[in-house]
């Protein structure tokens, strides 16, 4: 198990360096390959009418006049190192881990990331828990009763769960249940100063995120467990006179768990790296909003810091999932 999990690790590492590669490739070699030059991507952050001047400079101050492969080098070396910026009569000092200084407001971006952290940890966090819960337990409950009442009901909403968009549930909640009948408020606020407020802001996203997700979970773990119950050792632990939530819970839900645990892992670590329309619909001001905003202004080193925040947040929450196999399926540790 040891070997396993120091494998896991170094698969994890190498990972997320062909990540960082490829994502710095997208915003700085694809530009190129389309026809793009240093100075025409200079031109983008000196302002309207620059002069020739002007762009030799900023593209001199943004290493845009080295080789790729050094500009890949420098990034590279600044998350673990740290890097000098000289984009004014001062230089500035990245400390370490440093994801890039932004080229539109002159700041790190690894504390701006840090900072909206908690907002996106707390709307990913409790829509989780939700929509495990309700998605799984539903499913289980509707394949215990295939073609029931409960069942056809519970499979329509999951449906129609999943068939809505975010934005349409999200706007359409804000609308009944924050304008029209002001139940919740639309504001964050730290769970440290005021945990009533903080639990008040975030029910709303909450629901209306673990609504999409808790429909897919359902018929997931519907499919799994209707396939699982009509296997041969279900049928040999009722006939050893196990009790039937013994059967249900320890036999066949453990072994249906497995795709579900998987999807999970990917849903929750693709969340954490910031749930983009979801702080966009309800303007909280998380790491998703960020990546908005970012994009919208082509801000190109906030974009490929939370491109590398979001992976490395899906590649350690895979790892995890790895792990958690070895609990919930003996074939795992016996393989």
């Amino acid at each position: 198990m040891f070997v396993y999990i120091v494998r896991r690790l170094f698969a994890a590492v190498f990972l997320l360096l062909v990540v960082s590669a490829i994502t710095f490739a997208i915003f700085f070699l694809l530009p190129r390959l389309a026809g793009g030059t240093a100075d025409s991507l200079a031109t983008q952050y000196v302002g309207k009418n620059p002069s020739p001047e002007s762009i030799a400079a900023v593209k001199k101050n943004l290493g845009f006049d080295e080789p790729l492969y050094a500009q890949y080098w420098e990034f590279l070396r600044g998350i673990f190192a740290g890097r000098e910026f000289n984009y004014g009569p001062d230089p500035s000092q990245c400390s370490a881990p440093c994801l890039g200084y932004s080229f539109k407001d002159h700041v790190e971006v690894w504390p701006d990331i840090v900072n909206r952290l908690p907002i996106t940890a707390s709307l990913t966090l409790g829509a989780a828990v939700i929509w495990l819960i309700t998605g799984v337990t539903t499913g289980v409950v509707s394949a215990l009763r295939p073609g029931s009442l409960f069942d056809r009901l519970a499979m329509g909403v999951a449906l129609a769960g999943v068939s809505l968009p975010m934005f349409f549930t999200g706007t359409l909640s804000l609308a009944v249940f924050v304008f029209n009948w002001p139940v919740f408020t639309n504001v964050y606020v730290d769970f440290a100063e005021d945990p009533a407020a903080w639990l008040q802001g975030l029910v709303l996203p909450w629901s209306t995120l673990a609504f999409l997700y808790s429909a897919l979970y359902a018929r997931l773990t519907r499919a799994g467990m209707l396939e699982t119950m009509s296997e041969d050792y279900i049928r040999t632990a009722r006939a050893k006179g196990l009790r039937e939530r013994v059967v249900v819970t320890r036999h066949g839900l453990r072994s249906a768990l497995t795709p579900i645990v998987t999807i999970f892992g990917m849903d929750f670590g693709l969340l954490l790296g910031g749930a983009i329309v979801t702080e966009t619909v309800f303007s909280y001001h998380g790491i998703g909003e960020y990546a908005y905003h970012a994009i919208a202004v082509n801000d190109l080193p906030k974009i490929l810091g939370v491109t590398l925040f979001a992976g490395a947040f899906i590649v350690l929450c895979n790892l995890v999932v790895d792990l958690v196999y070895a609990i919930i399926d003996p074939r795992v540790r016996l393989s």
